[in-house]
Parts: structure tokens; sequence; C-alpha cells
């Protein structure tokens, strides 16, 4: 069994939404997420893709970005080298803890407590807004591997395959995809 293949569990450390546009959103007691849509009550929730920028090139794409997710570590690194960022200020629905988000594989399941279930489709991309929240921000969640590639932190995007509400404190794992490792791209 490689590591892959070995079961990953977390926590959520929070959950957050804003029914308008914003760049942060605010954190909540609980989300429900709705199956095919998102984050019910969230400006980016829909079957057709939300995100402003993507409706202006084609508004009938699918939305593969109903879920942003975040990983707590990064949050801490970056209050560590100095930046003000709180969970939700980085535009994120969930913040987890303890799962490698940005290794996982497109078509993982993350599965939380209470039935929710969001299938990831791929990278969220660290975008100017990021330095409008705060500057330098944007370059510190990008960086580059060994071998000269860009690798993007800003957390990862999925669609939701399951109904649930989750809560700050729930309980989540990972169900990987069988088949070969498929690294997450942008979307």
């Amino acid at each position: 069994m490689t590591n892959k293949d070995m079961p990953m569990y977390g926590e959520v450390l929070g959950v957050h939404l804003s029914a308008k546009h914003e760049f942060s959103k605010a954190s909540v007691d609980e989300i429900e997420l709705i199956e095919n849509y998102g984050v019910k009550g969230d400006a980016h929730a829909g079957v057709t893709v939300q995100h402003l920028s993507r409706i202006a090139r084609d508004p009938n794409q699918p939305n593969l970005r109903q879920v942003h997710l975040v990983h707590g570590e990064l949050i801490d690194e970056l209050r560590e080298r100095g930046f003000a960022v709180e969970m939700g200020s980085m535009g994120e629905n969930i913040t987890t803890k303890g799962i490698p988000l940005l290794e996982l594989s497109v078509g993982t399941r993350l599965v939380f407590d209470g039935g929710a279930i969001v299938e990831v489709t791929g990278l969220r991309n660290p975008c100017t807004q990021l330095d409008s929240y705060q500057e330098g921000l944007r370059g510190a969640v990008i960086e580059y591997d060994p071998d000269g590639n860009l690798v993007r932190r800003a957390g990862i995007m999925g669609v939701v395959v399951q109904a649930g509400v989750i809560k700050k404190g729930s309980k989540l794992h990972c169900e990987q995809p069988r088949g070969t490792h498929v690294p997450l791209g942008l979307v």
C-alpha cells in the first residue's frame, strides 16, 4: 500500500460563506451543501460557473468550483510569515486540518461527518485579488518546485456529489479514486 492508497483523515477548522461576490467569506456555525449546486447561500453556488470573470467568457460552463477548500496549515504558515490572514479571508468555504489537499488526485472524494461529499476537481488559481487583500499574499501562495514548475497553494476546488451539513469540528476522510493518480490542475 502506497501513501496515495492510505486513508487520510482530517478535521474541519471552520466553515464560511458569502452571498455576495466578495473576496473573503464570513465564518459561520455551519454550511449546507446542496448536490450539484454548492454551498447554500454562497455567491459561487450554482450548476453553471459563478465566478464573474468566467461568466464573462462563457456563462454555460459547468461549475467545477462549487466549493473552495484551504488547508489550515497554509493559514498558519502565512501568519508565521507576517500575513494577517484568518480562516475564510482567502475566500474558502471550508478550512481543513490534517489532509494534504494539494497532493490529492482529481476525483478524490472528501467525505464529511453528516454525509456531505465533495469531489475534488482541481486547484484554485491564486489571483491578483490576494494582493488586494494584503500586499504580497499572491506571491506567498505561489512557489516553484525543484524542476522549475509553478506550484499553486491557494486551495482546491470541488463539486458537491452528496448533500449534507458541515460544521466546525466535523471530521472528514478521503476516498481516493481507483487507478492512476491524476495531479490537480487549474479549474
